[in-house]
């Protein structure tokens, strides 16, 4: 390179460092890459989130910032974090389990930041749909796995699933396969059969790979729960019994076809009868043993909770002399309300559950962006009654993306119409400089 070309090129990056459009494209670009790295890794997630926050200093209007925050939806998952920094001043685990405990809920404070970038930036569809291209890779990958288990992208994987665990990756897919009914239901309305058809297609392939791969428990449970929010809210009454009716047929065709769906089904009886039978510690027990002794550990602090990190303490000396299922310890009773409950009390029930209102609130209205928001919080409000789903890594950042990039949408045009209500009226009804 030349010496004119080299003067000219870093004149242009000293142009571009000054420029806030730069800046706002560039934070863009890596909320696009965090969406596209959540399925398959955790550490890039991490270092596009640090680097998210760099790239939006240098043009972040501090006051509006500032302001932004007051609202309750921004400011509860704030506070929830804020009560886990607190909670450590009463907790009687090491100051070290502490201050680790503090890590799963600091994902939140990336709530408020996601709200306030989207609401201004035109660029969240290319971040959800960025995120669908990836699942939709990795369940290539999955299908690729499952005949050729080399190709795991870690070692010891399970079958079927190529990086990360079987709970994730149906995370993953079954969000995919519900939140693409609106925009393909939508497509048919407008009589774009071709590009309604594809959609319905990636969907169903979602559904396939978790009914012939692999799919977790807890999504076989939350999927028609999921489903049932879409047909009462975007479809008429004669819809829903022919959708249900085709919907039955095709799960009893899946359950003769597919060995893996009745395998995962079965397991709930089996695995229950182990455990109160010959108590066996099976998954199934295992949370019903944590749920009975996370009872018993509120009602023992149930105002202010044992504070931050106390969780494996509490099980340490509910295990002493116990054997079988009762002997396990964990530090997470694997219930988000439990989890919230012993450290927090009943403060930390109320803050937990006045977000998730106002999340789902948020996304009150029709539109993709809507629909999108609703079902991720849908999702990790049913998940999260046998999973700590908030401050699990990537289902924490499956719902810290999801609602802060499509509620960020929503506000952005909340936003443009009130603004347009404003502005007067031309001669012909148009709104001055709306055309």
């Amino acid at each position: 390179m030349s010496a004119v070309a080299k003067e000219s090129m870093m004149a242009l990056l000293w142009r571009l460092r000054r420029d806030p459009a730069a800046w706002a494209t560039t934070a863009d670009i890596f909320v696009i890459l965090i969406a596209l790295s959540l399925p398959w890794s955790t550490s890039l997630v991490a270092i596009f989130a640090a680097a998210l926050l760099v790239s939006m200093a240098p043009f972040l209007d501090v006051k509006p910032f500032l302001q932004s925050l007051k609202r309750p939806f921004c400011a509860l998952p704030m506070a929830l974090f804020a009560l886990a920094v607190v909670g450590t001043l009463w907790s009687d685990a090491p100051w070290g389990t502490r201050l680790y405990a503090i890590g799963p809920a600091a994902k939140l404070l990336m709530l408020p930041v996601l709200f306030y970038h989207f609401e201004r930036s035109a660029r969240g569809v290319q971040v959800l749909t960025a995120f669908l291209v990836s699942c939709a890779l990795l369940m290539a990958m999955s299908w690729i796995v499952a005949f050729e288990p080399g190709l795991a992208l870690k070692s010891g994987a399970e079958y079927g699933v190529p990086v990360k665990n079987y709970i994730d990756q149906s995370q993953e897919f079954a969000l995919c396969a519900v939140v693409l009914a609106y925009p393909a239901i939508s497509l048919l309305r407008a009589k774009r059969t071709l590009l309604a058809v594809l959609l319905i297609a990636v969907s169903l392939s979602f559904v396939v790979n978790m009914m012939f791969v692999s799919v977790s428990r807890t999504a076989l449970v939350t999927m028609p729960i999921m489903l049932a929010v879409f047909a009462l809210l975007h479809l008429k009454w004669r819809s829903i019994v022919i959708i249900a009716c085709v919907t039955t047929v095709f799960a009893g065709l899946a359950w003769v076809a597919s060995p893996q769906l009745r395998r995962t089904t079965e397991s709930f009886l089996r695995d229950y009868q182990l455990y109160k039978e010959l108590n066996i510690p099976t998954s199934i027990g295992l949370r019903l043993e944590f749920w009975q002794k996370s009872l018993r550990f509120i009602s023992e602090a149930p105002i202010f909770g044992h504070g931050t990190g106390s969780i494996r303490g509490l099980f340490e000396e509910a295990a002493v002399d116990q054997f079988g299922a009762a002997s396990e310890v964990v530090a997470n009773p694997h219930n988000q309300t439990l989890n919230v409950a012993i450290q927090w009390g009943a403060i930390g029930i109320v803050v937990l559950y006045a977000m998730w209102l106002l999340h789902l609130l948020l996304f009150r209205g029709e539109g993709l962006a809507t629909w999108i928001g609703l079902m991720v919080v849908v999702q990790n409000i049913f998940t999260s009654l046998f999973n700590s789903h908030i401050f699990d890594f990537n289902e924490g950042w499956m719902y810290v993306l999801g609602v802060g990039v499509a509620g960020g949408m929503v506000l952005r045009t909340s936003s443009r119409e009130a603004t347009l209500e404003t502005l007067p009226l031309n001669h012909d009804g148009w709104h001055a400089r709306a055309r």
